[in-house]
């Protein structure tokens, strides 16, 4: 028997900062509800918006998978072992923070804002050496496909990481259904609709929305409208 838990956007935590503005799917620093810790892996889920030419100052990680997924704008990235990126819509950031690492994270635009979506997943082990890693799949086919940008492979499609996971975007036609076949049925997938509305199984979804399904093989998807939507498969126990 299938279980499952749903997000509504409505029902997410918010910050305010003037300069930054957060909806977060998960509990996350001052926002807590022991109900709304975490699925299986997947730690955070942060919807974060930063005003022109500001951004989150140097700051520490460890022992956490941390994936940055821009939607609009441009996000510059420096870290302590030496990266300085940017990063763009159509692609995607992963850090293994492991040991320990410093870094910012700043719009790049002083006249635009950006929107991206900040992602932290438990590691499969600690203290392992921190790693950068970030891939552009804007030309990737995903228009009424399921296009892989995370793996827990060195040598399969999207950035890697250390945490058996697997991450899907699609762009999805109005009436189009798809179905996503899990990779280990142990595992759990969080659908999250960037935007449109779309059926996962039965339930309905819209822009925004999470869904969260475990102890199934497959995970039905059907788009209402045109619809972009990302597909996380991680683990409910590690």
């Amino acid at each position: 028997m299938s279980n499952s838990i749903l997000h509504k956007a409505s029902s997410r935590f918010y910050a305010d900062h003037g300069w930054l503005k957060s909806a977060q799917t998960f509990s996350f620093h001052g926002n807590y509800d022991p109900e709304r810790l975490q699925f299986g892996a997947l730690r955070v889920l942060n919807d974060d918006t930063v005003n022109g030419g500001k951004g989150f100052g140097r700051h520490p990680h460890d022992n956490m998978e941390i994936i940055s997924i821009p939607l609009e704008g441009v996000l510059e990235h420096q870290d302590s072992m030496g990266n300085t990126a940017v990063i763009s819509p159509g692609e995607i950031q992963a850090m293994s923070a492991g040991t320990g690492i410093y870094h910012t994270e700043y719009n790049k635009d002083e006249d635009q804002p950006v929107t991206f979506l900040q992602i932290w997943l438990y590691p499969d082990a600690l203290n392992v050496e921190p790693r950068y890693d970030q891939l552009d799949y804007s030309k990737g086919d995903r228009q009424n496909k399921l296009l892989q940008i995370l793996s827990p492979h060195r040598d399969d499609e999207g950035v890697w990481i250390n945490q058996k996971a697997w991450f899907h975007m699609g762009d999805l036609e109005s009436g189009f259904g798809i179905d996503y076949r899990l990779k280990n049925e142990a595992n759990g997938v969080y659908v999250f609709v960037i935007s449109g509305e779309v059926i996962v199984n039965t339930q309905p979804l819209d822009t925004r929305d999470g869904y969260g399904v475990w102890d199934v093989p497959l995970v039905a998807i059907k788009a209402v409208t045109d619809a972009s939507v990302l597909v996380m498969e991680v683990p409910m126990k590690w």
